[in-house]
């Protein structure tokens, strides 16, 4: 079955499970990824906590120096989606992430945010911080206090089924199949991780710089139709 067929099943079997089918096979073909990185600039996206210096754009690619530790969101929150996103790392053991449905600022005293985390390890970090190599692999889990229930149990933290990232200098791709407090998480083509039962189920899309110069391209998202979601499911909003 080819990549996007099976995207496809999983994306009409979560609908099923959670009661979202769209109403019409129209509807259903309306829906279409837009970008969430026009290649140019940053718009769309807010600094919530580096610099001017941290995140900038040349060549198509948004590069990230890593430095301060922080975080830059989405200008508005997003719920049940596909999200697509291409990476690399510059330097062994390199670290940062993708969050979602984040609360978009710092956690108090803390330089990161209340979210799930799509964990973007370069292989040697392990090595390097004298760590099992699960960390490395596409690790999902929440973050600060937040709850949901990992597939492949390290933890708190759900780990990959199969070892499919790609070293410094090398491009990796992940798909985050995010519905009603599930996800699920494609690394190079395969669906090898995921949660459920996610405490949060909107909120916004991070990016994270956690002191390792990092590469992204290709990022884009297909929005799904909305759940039954609790103002308590939701992300405080963020003033602009």
């Amino acid at each position: 079955m080819k990549f996007f067929a099976r995207v496809k099943f999983i994306l009409l079997f979560l609908f099923v499970l959670n009661d979202i089918l769209p109403t019409s096979a129209q509807e259903f073909e309306a829906l279409s990824f837009q970008p969430l990185f026009n290649g140019r600039d940053l718009s769309g996206w807010i600094d919530v906590n580096t610099s001017p210096e941290t995140w900038r754009v040349e060549d198509g690619i948004l590069i990230c120096s890593g430095n301060p530790i922080g975080v830059m969101r989405t200008e508005r929150q997003y719920e049940n989606f596909i999200l697509e996103i291409e990476w690399k790392h510059l330097e062994a053991g390199g670290n940062s992430g993708t969050f979602i449905w984040s609360e978009g600022s710092p956690f108090e005293g803390k330089r990161l945010t209340k979210a799930i985390e799509i964990q973007m390890l370069e292989l040697d970090w392990a090595v390097q911080n004298n760590q099992t190599d699960a960390y490395v692999h596409g690790e999902v889990f929440p973050t600060m206090g937040m709850k949901a229930i990992p597939d492949n149990p390290r933890g708190t933290r759900s780990k990959s089924l199969e070892k499919r990232c790609r070293g410094k200098g090398e491009w990796n791709k992940y798909v985050v199949v995010a519905v009603d407090g599930t996800v699920k998480l494609s690394v190079n083509g395969k669906f090898v991780n995921g949660l459920r039962a996610s405490e949060r189920k909107k909120g916004y899309i991070c990016l994270e710089a956690e002191g390792a110069e990092i590469h992204f391209r290709n990022i884009r998202i297909l929005e799904l139709p909305p759940g039954i979601t609790s103002d308590a499911q939701t992300a405080p909003l963020v003033e602009h």
